[in-house]
């Protein structure tokens, strides 16, 4: 028997890591409303990566595994998501700078059966980030490759930020924004192999 494995997520940065590991993966984005009320980082990561992998689990039919995640940067209580515009990433990179963050991750795996029972494993990634000291330059040079627009945080810990990122404590990749080792284990403990969608045992 074999599932469908299937990524919520139109993130490159997501599809790289599945592919990485050699995973016989498809993508299916989801459209899914993503306001939330929700103000502590692991509660929104989890309530939002639900509601990718259902929107998605509804438009797939057989046996699946479906992916949805979500991830956030938290500092002294505020959550940073996407910056706005370029203004707001230097004032997040500022405010991050020569400090020690988290960033969280939620993953929900959506298991579809051919019988089309399901079922919902859901879990949080926290990791600490601890970024280097930086001038006000060095902030305007990285804001002005364009690179941090589209990230949590405003900075892309496998890009050019990279020198910025003095240590790291927890999984890499869930900064990256995909906590493989986790799901990796979570559905070999059910019978399911990530990188092939093969049912390894009952």
């Amino acid at each position: 028997m074999k599932y469908r494995i299937v990524l919520a997520s139109g993130s490159p940065r997501r599809k790289e890591i599945l592919a990485q590991i050699g995973a016989d993966f498809e993508v299916i984005v989801s459209d899914c409303d993503e306001n939330t009320q929700s103000r502590e980082p692991d509660r929104l990561v989890k309530e939002l990566s639900e509601r990718k992998a259902s929107a998605v689990a509804k438009e797939v039919s057989g046996a699946a595994v479906v992916i949805g995640a979500d991830t956030v940067v938290s500092f002294c209580g505020e959550i940073l998501g996407k910056p706005k515009d370029i203004k707001d990433a230097e004032r997040m990179i500022a405010m991050l700078a020569g400090n020690t963050h988290q960033v969280y991750t939620g993953v929900s795996l959506i298991i579809k059966e051919e019988t089309g029972e399901s079922r919902t494993i859901t879990f949080t990634e926290c990791s600490d980030v601890v970024m280097e000291e930086m001038t006000s330059r060095q902030i305007t040079e990285y804001v002005g490759t364009g690179e941090s627009l589209d990230k949590a945080g405003a900075y892309a810990v496998q890009g050019m930020f990279a020198p910025h990122v003095k240590s790291i404590r927890g999984d890499y990749y869930n900064i990256v924004g995909l906590p493989i080792a986790g799901i990796y284990r979570r559905l070999y403990e059910i019978g399911i192999d990530l990188k092939t969608g093969e049912k390894i045992f009952s």
